[in-house]
């Protein structure tokens, strides 16, 4: 599912937006690039320390949009690149994951897992 290409933006630095939506309302909160965690070929963790109005979103629907791009990857139309990323979302507070992304990330109190639907380039 994370093609070449893909991965060469995820090693870049840049902003990860997510976006998740309950009640009518969206949400959004941003990480960076480099907090990418991919464990497989379907799932993103992310190092979670606030995200509390996300976490309340995606209890009540866990469905997520990511966006995430860098300019230091050339795109279709010059220089930088960018992806829409669908999937469902759930926070974990233990076990070996949480326990992996603890030990890169001090700071977080939770990861989000995503386990993603598509990605399809954007630029």
């Amino acid at each position: 599912m994370f093609t070449d290409k893909f991965m060469e933006v995820v090693s870049k630095e840049g902003v990860v937006a997510i976006v998740s939506c309950a009640e009518n309302e969206a949400h959004v909160v941003n990480t960076w690039n480099s907090y990418l965690v991919f464990p497989d070929e379907q799932r993103i963790l992310i190092p979670a320390w606030k995200m509390l109005e996300t976490e309340k979103k995606i209890t009540q629907n866990n469905k997520v949009l990511l966006t995430l791009g860098t300019k230091e990857v050339e795109g279709r139309m010059g220089p930088g690149t960018g992806y829409l990323i669908k999937g469902t979302a759930k926070f974990l507070r233990s076990g070996p994951e949480f326990d992996m992304m603890k030990s890169k990330f001090s700071f977080m109190t939770r990861v989000l897992e995503i386990t993603v639907s598509s990605v399809k380039q954007t630029l």
